[in-house]
This record gives C-alpha cells, sequence and structure tokens, in this order.
C-alpha cells in the first residue's frame, strides 16, 4: 500500500495570544519572517517590562494565556486586519475596539478586566502590539508551528477520547506522516507544491495550556502528563523557519527534502 500523501490539513493564526483562533485558507510567507497575521497583539497580566519600542522576548508567564487563565477560552474574538480592528464577544456582551488607537486598546482591556476572573489578573489588563520583526510568540524562534495530526489522533488512543487539535494551537495542521515522524525531522527541509520551503528547528514542548477545551475552557484533560506517561517528554509538533517564501495554501501537498536538497516524499 502506498503511504498518504502529505498535506496541509488545516491553517490558523492567532492574532491576539492566548485568544481565539482564526481559520485561514491561504498565508504568503516571507523567507526569515514569522507566520503572517500570527501572535501580533499580547496581553500583559500586571507589569511584565516589555517596552513596544524596543521589543524582546519574555516569558509567556508575563501574559495571559489559557496555561493560566482558561476562561480566555470562553471569549470569542475576531481581528480584522484592514481596519485593525479586535471584536470581542462572551454571554451577549460584546466589544470592538480599534487597536491603533488608545481608547480602541482601553475598550478591549476593559473587556477583558470586567470577563476574565480577578484571580487570574495579577494587575492591570494591558494590550501590548508588536513592531515589524517581531511577534509574540512562545519561543524566541517560533516563527511557524506544524502539528501532525497522527499524533493527536495517537494521544486520543491512549486517553480513549476524542482531542481537539485546537488546544496545540498551531500555525499549520498535516496529515500523511505516521504518529511522531515529525519530532525527529528538526534540521530537515519541507518543500511545498507551489515553492515554499520550510526548515524544522525545533521541538514544541507542551504546557498546561493545553488541558484547557479551547471551546469551553474547562481544564479537562492532563495532556502534558499523557505524553510525558507515553514518551518520556511533553513534545508535540514542531517549529520552522521560513528557508523560501511564498503562497501556502490549505490542501496543498508537501515533501521532505533529503539531504542534498532533491525533493522525494517523505
Amino acid at each position: 500500500m502506498m503511504p498518504a500523501p502529505l498535506r496541509v490539513a488545516a491553517m490558523y493564526r492567532y492574532p491576539v495570544k492566548g485568544l481565539s483562533p482564526q481559520p485561514i485558507r491561504h498565508a504568503d510567507l516571507a523567507a526569515g519572517n514569522y507566520f503572517p497575521g500570527d501572535r501580533l497583539y499580547a496581553i500583559e497580566n500586571g507589569p511584565s517590562g516589555f517596552d513596544e519600542s524596543a521589543p524582546a522576548h519574555l516569558p509567556k508567564t508575563r501574559f495571559l494565556t489559557l496555561m493560566q487563565c482558561a476562561a480566555l477560552a470562553e471569549i470569542a474574538s475576531r481581528y480584522n486586519d484592514p481596519d485593525q480592528t479586535l471584536t470581542l464577544h462572551r454571554d451577549g456582551e460584546e466589544a470592538r475596539g480599534d487597536l491603533s488607537l488608545p481608547e480602541g486598546r482601553a475598550m478591549v482591556e476593559d473587556f477583558l478586566t470586567a470577563h476574565l476572573p480577578a484571580d487570574d489578573q495579577r494587575g492591570a489588563l494591558r494590550l501590548l502590539a508588536a513592531r515589524d520583526g517581531f511577534r509574540f510568540t512562545d519561543s524566541r524562534r517560533g516563527f511557524v508551528s506544524l502539528v501532525n495530526l497522527a499524533s493527536i489522533a495517537a494521544i486520543e488512543d491512549w486517553i480513549g477520547g476524542p482531542v481537539d487539535p485546537l488546544r496545540f494551537r498551531a500555525n499549520l495542521y498535516v496529515e500523511g506522516w505516521p504518529a511522531w515522524v515529525e519530532l525527529g525531522l528538526v534540521g530537515r527541509t519541507l518543500a511545498f507544491a507551489r515553492g515554499v520551503r520550510l526548515r524544522v528547528t525545533k521541538r514544541i514542548g507542551r504546557c498546561a495550556g493545553a488541558n484547557v477545551d479551547p471551546r469551553s475552557g474547562r481544564r479537562d484533560l492532563y495532556l502534558p502528563r499523557t505524553l510525558m506517561t507515553h514518551l518520556d517528554h511533553a513534545d508535540c509538533g514542531v517549529y520552522c523557519e521560513v528557508a523560501t517564501g511564498g503562497r501556502i495554501d490549505e490542501g496543498e501537498p508537501f515533501a521532505l527534502e533529503p539531504d542534498d536538497g532533491a525533493v522525494q516524499p517523505a
């Protein structure tokens, strides 16, 4: 039997760190740059030391994330690029703010402050914006994150129930590999049909944020512990750098380049 072809099953971006994923059908990637529209903003949870004029990577614990505040999943959000507007919904209430304006950011901050548990707030909530060349990724070099859907299926077999892949907040969800193959590809390059090339740089270690159901906000699984039990590590997915830019489409096939650069199926 021929192996299943490798393809991009789904793509997502996360305009605001910790808030809703947004599905996309295609993405235009630039060499050496981040996934477009991803982690453009973060919510400072009390004083973080982040300087918007001189951005530097900080631990994700300085910002609101599902790891600390599961109730973030109960707030539906939608970011509109052309006018930089973020819309939030919860329990029939809505806030809409232009994030390019102080008053727009304040509307978002006030809504989050009112709708998130006080115990999860370490101080004033402040919306931070990333300058060009910087993003609020968990890893300093987390340009594009990729998760193998067969690995998620393996986790489902272990726990005996469904696991929403969005718990892992990846940009690219791919299919066609056996489970866990991706973890052995650090240093290898993925070649996509339209010309994009991604170099796998690092495995992604998972935190307690994956325990949160992204739709209900309940902490109902213990996925890092499950990974440790079965694999002796808590890694699921990989980070990639954009070696060659271009467009990636949902459903697009790709292949694993051998070391000599010629393209062949994985």
